[in-house]
């Protein structure tokens, strides 16, 4: 048998942002949705050919 252990209840951790830090931090945000939308779409223009060719054969 294993050794007992115990767990403790988690903690809050509580933060102070500066309303220019959270508007920063949401603009990079909304950054970042952007371009992983930009690579998502380009993975999918890459893979359109790929799949067309192995339906053809």
């Amino acid at each position: 048998m294993g050794p007992v252990v115990t767990t403790r209840p988690p903690q809050t951790l509580y933060v102070t942002i500066r309303r220019d830090e959270l508007r920063l931090l949401k603009e990079e945000r909304d950054l970042l949705l952007d371009e992983v939308m930009q690579l998502r779409m380009q993975l999918q223009h890459s893979q359109l050919p790929h799949q067309s060719q192995s339906v053809a054969r």
